[in-house]
């Protein structure tokens, strides 16, 4: 079982005032921090069926460690090469592993350190991250859209801060962030029970990827589900003359983009 286990190893160089850091002065807020985007790093999609991750802390400066599947580990060496190969362009990537190598980037800036992003793999790819690095990402790629997204509500509400989680088979669990006024206004309870959710975010336009984080919920709709596809299934019947002579549907939906 040992043999399918790899690593990631995040390495941070750099001083505090004289003093080289350590995992002796080592503040425990920028553990958290790393550890937060590491798992992004490894698991950008649903958190929710992903291996375990433990974790290391070692010196020199300082060695986060995270240990999991070596599937995952193999996965992202790929990445980091991609990442080499490109030219330090993360435009590819999904958006939660983008944003965690940005956090790097931005903390290298802020604390003046250098982020060394390694794996266990044999020859590992590796990348740096110090302040002067530039991990390029076209903003101008990223559109506001609209979503229509079907599941299980399983969780709705929040304290300082209202979200639905919903369960989606094509997404994994979505966390959707709600106006309380609208939550606090809908006479069903809507937990464990399957529906649809309007919403506005982020899009973008050339790999037609979803920014999860970005999600607002617009509308809770009510459906039920045989019926739903039903409607679905006598709408396409409706519009099936509309494709006659259509060879390829992306080509066309994109020229009427």
């Amino acid at each position: 079982m040992l043999d399918k286990i790899g690593y990631i190893e995040i390495r941070v160089v750099g001083k505090r005032g004289n003093i080289e850091i350590s995992p002796e002065n080592y503040d425990i807020k920028d553990i958290i921090a790393v550890l937060q985007n590491a798992e992004n790093l490894l698991f950008p999609g649903s958190k929710k069926e992903r291996p375990q991750i433990s974790y290391e802390i070692k010196n020199g400066s300082v060695r986060h460690l995270l240990k999991t599947a070596l599937q995952a580990v193999i996965g992202f060496n790929a990445i980091l090469f991609s990442v080499q190969d490109n030219d330090y362009s993360i435009d590819f990537l999904e958006s939660p592993t983008a944003k965690a190598l940005e956090f790097f980037q931005e903390s290298a800036k802020k604390q003046g350190v250098e982020y060394i992003i390694s794996t266990s793999i044999e020859n590992s790819s590796v990348i740096h991250i110090d302040k002067d690095t530039t991990l390029a990402r076209s903003e101008d790629i990223w559109v506001d859209a609209e979503f229509y997204f079907y599941g299980t509500v399983q969780d709705a509400g929040g304290k300082s801060e209202a979200n639905v989680h919903l369960d989606t088979r094509d997404f994994g669990l979505l966390k959707i962030s709600a106006d309380k006024k609208m939550l606090g206004e809908y006479e069903a309870n809507p937990l464990y029970k399957d529906y649809g959710l309007r919403a506005i975010g982020k899009q973008n336009l050339n790999t037609g990827e979803i920014d999860k984080s970005t999600l607002k919920l617009l509308e809770i709709i009510d459906y039920e589900r045989r019926d739903n596809e039903d409607y679905l299934s006598g709408l396409i019947k409706k519009a099936s003359s509309t494709w006659v002579g259509v060879n390829d549907a992306d080509d066309w939906l994109g020229q009427l983009r």
